[in-house]
């Protein structure tokens, strides 16, 4: 409803903050600003912060990406957090393994119940950074997919892989295949749907963090 002022109330409030951030200094990114917390020092956050680095210097204050640590049982609950009162304005992520979560299925549920997206992976990160050199193989255990993704990894870059790398994101673009890597990593999950896996701790070799990297690129235009 309009009153003297014009427009409805909620547009007022919705100026009215864009206003305060700008007499901040606070641009609003226009292409998203996302909040993704995962539970690792290593791996997950290193690919992350690889991406957002690789961000082409003109759109880099137009799409934000902010890569936060959270315990495992803690991750819904510091993405709605980091969210706080400018949520029009971000996109919130968890970012997590499989590998021996208790609870997997529950935390997913929840974030995506409190609007929060879930990049799960299934048995571990590795098996999607494995889509990139054409494969996802039939792995269950976390420690056999890492070490099969290690010796594959020095097999096609003729380096040592270390989770702790943080270069890991620029050597799989170098070295890979981002556009097959979605390809490979979307058709494994159909077909986990298709053999009747109902639930993402059923689902393996499969992953969701595609579904994160591949918005984020389009946005940019490299993908």
């Amino acid at each position: 409803m309009a009153n003297k002022s014009g427009g409805k109330p909620s547009d007022r409030r919705a100026g009215k903050r864009k206003d305060r951030n700008q007499r901040m200094g606070q641009r609003v990114p226009e292409l998203g600003y996302y909040l993704i917390v995962t539970d690792t020092e290593e791996t997950e956050k290193n690919y992350f912060e690889g991406l957002r680095d690789s961000i082409p210097v003109e759109l880099k204050d137009r799409l934000i990406i902010k890569v936060e640590k959270a315990k495992t049982v803690e991750l819904v609950k510091r993405a709605l957090e980091l969210v706080g009162k400018e949520s029009q304005y971000r996109i919130p992520w968890i970012v997590f393994d499989r590998d021996q979560v208790k609870g997997f299925d529950e935390i997913i549920w929840t974030a995506e119940k409190n609007g929060v997206h879930a990049g799960w992976s299934n048995p571990c990160f590795e098996i999607w950074m494995y889509a990139y050199f054409g494969e996802m193989p039939t792995i269950r255990e976390s420690y056999t997919c890492c070490d099969r993704f290690a010796d594959k990894f020095e097999k096609v870059t003729g380096q040592k892989y270390y989770k702790n790398d943080r270069d890991v994101y620029r050597k799989l673009v170098q070295y890979g295949d981002f556009e097959q890597a979605v390809v490979l990593a979307e058709r494994s999950l159909k077909k986990c749907v298709e053999d009747g896996k109902k639930l993402p701790s059923e689902m393996w070799p499969a992953c969701m963090v595609q579904r994160l990297a591949a918005e984020i690129l389009k946005k940019t235009g490299i993908f």
